[in-house]
């Protein structure tokens, strides 16, 4: 059953109470109407959690590809990136690479860089700060906030001394790249019971000021180990640590790499669970509301001012997802629909391609960042 609208139901209550008001006017019939509406809202509920979900991959696709668009400073090359948002004007792009490579454990170069809606640097910070820039946010002030994932390995400390005690953390940056706070402990990994970030993916700051992190990147196999960390980490907006709520697994509120965050305007969060090939949407609490899987195994989400839903799905396959195209859906935030589709120009992708970040700034233009290709790629809506 293809389902690319989550909870678009063949019956309505509206119809089965029209139905049964037809049929009789009688205690019974009323009676029957209750009992109608309950089982409606229970199979729903199910149907949603339970359906598998045909591929989403034939729908149009309006937009034009731009590859080299940006360039990185003093003409280097691109690092593999993932780490992608928009700044407060609605036109500036933010990214952080890996410093021309898959890792800055061996470079002090910039790793976060501001451009504006023309490809021209305007900023550019976070030289020897950052080890595996992963995920970014730019909040209403304008501050970058960076998810660093991981620890520079026992080769990289032997080539570089100095990458000890940094990473497995989030920072948060003025716009002019001043660190005005750090959440987790650099250097140290955490075992998912705490404040101490273990691989931190993603981090967004609610409508509250709260921040989240998505934490845990180790846990995409089934057969992930129990002790594995895959949580949803809360801290108030000082950084004090507040809750957190997930574990490893399959169910409803668990995780199998909690890779991407955003908020919709109604304050839902929604999170980009790619192992388990499915979006989670929360109450800010942590309420379970809901899953969709018409998007996807995304790696990137991104929610527009206008409840449009940009999902990067940069490792479907054969193994890990059967049937399903690499590229980015989008869709409504609201009602779950996919309306249209940039598939990946690889028809027989390996390792990781196309977007694993993404965002889309005010004119709707669409920006993907890429792991497996090294890039930065700019799509333009043609009509």
């Amino acid at each position: 059953m293809d389902i690319s609208a989550a909870g678009s139901y063949a019956f309505s209550p509206f119809v089965i109470i029209k139905t049964v008001h037809v049929m009789s006017h009688t205690v019974r019939a009323r009676w029957a109407i209750i009992s109608l509406i309950v089982s409606w809202f229970l199979f729903g509920t199910a149907l949603q959690a339970q359906t598998v979900v045909n591929p989403t991959n034939e729908h149009p696709n309006p937009y034009q590809t731009i590859n080299g668009f940006f360039e990185l400073p003093d003409g280097r090359d691109w690092g593999s990136t993932s780490s992608v948002d928009i700044d407060p004007d609605g036109e500036s792009i933010w990214v952080a690479e890996r410093c021309s490579s898959n890792s800055c454990a061996l470079s002090n170069v910039d790793s976060v860089i501001k451009y504006d809606k023309d490809g021209n640097i305007l900023a550019s910070f976070g030289g020897g700060m950052i080890i595996w820039p992963h995920g970014i946010d730019v909040d209403d002030r304008g501050n970058v906030w960076i998810a660093d994932a991981r620890l520079a390995s026992a080769a990289e400390l032997a080539q570089n001394p100095n990458a000890a005690g940094k990473g497995g953390a989030v920072y948060k940056f003025s716009p002019d790249g001043e660190l005005l706070m750090t959440l987790g402990s650099p250097g140290v990994i955490g075992d998912g019971t705490g404040p101490v970030l273990s691989e931190p993916n993603d981090v967004i700051v609610g409508p509250d000021g709260s921040i989240y992190v998505g934490d845990g990147h180790s846990g995409q196999g089934a057969n992930a180990d129990l002790s594995t960390v895959a949580r949803i980490a809360k801290y108030d907006s000082t950084g004090r640590f507040l809750e957190s709520w997930g574990q490893i697994g399959t169910a409803p509120g668990e995780f199998r790499t909690p890779h991407g965050l955003a908020f919709d305007s109604r304050g839902r969060l929604f999170v980009a669970d790619r192992g388990n090939v499915r979006i989670q949407i929360f109450e800010q609490d942590g309420t379970f509301i809901t899953e969709w899987k018409q998007f996807g195994r995304l790696s990137g989400i991104f929610i527009d001012d206008n409840d449009m839903l940009y999902a990067a799905d940069s490792e479907s396959s054969a193994t890990s997802n059967p049937g399903w195209r690499r590229g980015i859906r989008v869709g409504s935030a609201i009602t779950g629909h996919v309306l249209y589709f940039i598939p990946d120009p690889d028809l027989s992708p390996g390792g990781t391609s196309a977007a694993e970040g993404v965002a889309a700034d005010a004119a709707g233009n669409i920006y993907g960042a890429e792991v497996g290709p090294r890039q930065l790629v700019k799509y333009v809506r043609e009509n």
